[in-house]
């Protein structure tokens, strides 16, 4: 295992641009692929299938790039797939049996010695993706503990700003969370005294932006409004009233069955009604 990560490194350095462009987008999470977990020389390792790479290539998200391929088919989703197997990016495995007892246990994998793209084969990753996310998550970690550590040597100005900041946080916690039980409470009430109830910022816990969780101030609990069959009915009926000042007049009548070419089972005949005017 160790040896085939060495020589897929080595292969990966020398890829063009473009294609390292195709197998950052395929390992993001923009891809939308399914990753599946085995087990290839003891260690576990990422996997996939060839037809869900093939329809990454066709995704939007993929037509958005820049500097990569173009592709509008699958065969050329193939054909960009297949150049860049000599990379060691991924390599084309086979499946084998559980690595444990448990069905549903990793499976083993094995390095085919024919490599080529097939979109009903499995592929093995040797790539771990673009690391800049993490190198950057590492040294913010870092750097947030020092200054955690580092807390006494802080300059007095930059203690006292954080004091602040720290009572200022605590304060809308506390704040939010006091809005939350007298609303509730008044709520209880109003089903008592004014039923059917009145909320207070109806709209606190709703998917709106800070500003309109607060509008409006109060609002009766009432329920959602639904078209029921009369007014669905009535509405039919206005309609065909206003379609009968046209001139033409809609009688529904039975289907007899005698003519078997007629797709339904009611008919409409139509007849020419004289306009008054």
């Amino acid at each position: 295992m160790s040896s085939v990560s060495m020589s897929a490194v080595e292969q990966q350095q020398k890829v063009p641009k473009e294609l390292r462009n195709v197998v950052d987008f395929l390992r993001s999470s923009k891809a939308g692929m399914k990753v599946r977990v085995g087990v290839l020389g003891g260690k576990r390792i990422d996997y996939f299938k060839g037809k869900s790479a093939v329809k990454a290539l066709l995704t939007p998200a993929y037509a958005k790039l820049k500097n990569v391929p173009k592709v509008t088919s699958e065969s050329e989703a193939q054909t960009v797939l297949h150049s860049i197997i000599p990379f060691a990016f991924f390599l084309r495995v086979q499946r084998g049996d559980p690595s444990g007892s448990s069905a549903s246990s990793p499976k083993v994998l094995q390095i085919i010695r024919e490599q080529q793209f097939k979109t009903d084969e499995y592929f093995a990753w040797f790539y771990e993706g673009s690391q800049w996310t993490t190198y950057v998550g590492g040294i913010a970690m870092v750097a947030i503990m020092l200054a955690g550590v580092m807390f006494p040597l802080w300059p007095p100005i930059l203690r006292l700003g954080v004091w602040y900041l720290s009572i200022g946080v605590l304060g809308l916690l506390g704040l939010f969370f006091a809005i939350a039980i007298v609303r509730l409470i008044f709520y209880i009430i109003t089903i008592i005294v004014a039923s059917p109830g009145i909320w207070i910022f109806p709209n606190l816990f709703a998917d709106v932006g800070f500003v309109d969780s607060f509008i409006p101030v109060w609002e009766w609990d009432l329920p959602k409004k639904r078209a029921g069959k009369k007014e669905k009915s009535k509405k039919g009926k206005d309609k065909a009233e206003n379609g009968s000042g046209s001139g033409a007049h809609i009688e529904e009548v039975q289907d007899s069955g005698l003519d078997d070419s007629r797709p339904a089972s009611r008919a409409a005949r139509i007849e020419e009604v004289p306009d008054d005017s």
